[in-house]
This record gives C-alpha cells, structure tokens and sequence, in this order.
C-alpha cells in the first residue's frame, strides 16, 4: 500500500518515466483529450461524473508526487459566446494550491490554439481528463527538479 496522497498506478508510472521539463496536462471536462492527444502522453480518464473529479483536486494530489517549475493556462476569450469578463476563478484557486505547496510561480497564458498545441507537444508525458464543469480550467504543468 501506497501512504502518499497519490496512488492512481497509471498516473504514477506516467510520472515515474517523465523527467524534468517533461508536462503534466491536466484537462477540464470540455477539453479535446483523445483527439489532441500528444505522442507520447498516456491519457488518464478521472472523469467519472461532471464535477467528478475536478481540476484542482488532482492538482492537489500531483503536488504531493513532484515539483513544479512552470504553469501554463488558456487563454480566455474577450468577445464572442465564450466571452469573460474577468479572468476564470479557478485561476486564482490554481495559484493558491502551487503556492501552498511551494510552488509560488505565475501563471502563463497561452491562447486557446496554441494551447491545444502545447498540450499536444511531445514533452507531454501525462494528460489527465476530469470531469471539472469550470471553463478555462486547463492547467498544463512543466516538472521541475527535485533538489539534492
């Protein structure tokens, strides 16, 4: 048995072969996991219900398994029928759970496209799709490095 707050056996063989620089996508419910899926990323399916599990909640369980040095999150759309006003509150909630863990770094935007892109790079190690309702809750993490 396994005493971290992580236990998923595919998440972690995932993180296991991934090394610093490689990415972690953490993918909310609208998210197109199985047709911008990276070449060398497993997809991982928490989506069990909508809400079920949520964006932050794996974020959480990450953080206890590996160090995270960048943060990258969709751009959100000004105009049109998917428009903000402000930024996504999850946003604020992705800050809060990197900096409890001690990982106190911004959150870099990236527009829609690109991100699709990005999450489809071959650094991709790992893509976890949830069942998070929120838009604009993708996270797309970079590995750090785990200091001697």
């Amino acid at each position: 048995m396994l005493k971290s707050q992580l236990i998923h056996p595919q998440i972690l063989e995932a993180i296991g072969r991934a090394g610093h620089g490689s990415k972690i996508l953490i993918a909310d419910g609208n998210y197109p996991c199985s047709t911008t899926l990276g070449a060398n990323a497993r997809l991982v399916h928490l989506n069990l219900a909508p809400g079920l599990l949520s964006c932050t909640q794996v974020l959480e369980s990450l953080l206890t398994v590996v160090p995270v040095e960048a943060a990258e999150v969709m751009q959100y759309l000004t105009s049109g029928p998917y428009a903000l006003d402000s930024e996504p509150e999850i946003w604020g909630d992705f800050r809060s759970i990197l900096g409890s863990a001690g990982d106190d770094i911004p959150l870099q935007r990236i527009e829609r496209f690109q991100f699709y892109k990005d999450g489809a790079a071959p650094e991709v190690a790992l893509t976890i799709a949830t069942g998070d309702q929120r838009i604009y809750a993708n996270l797309l993490l970079t590995i750090g490095v785990v200091m001697p």
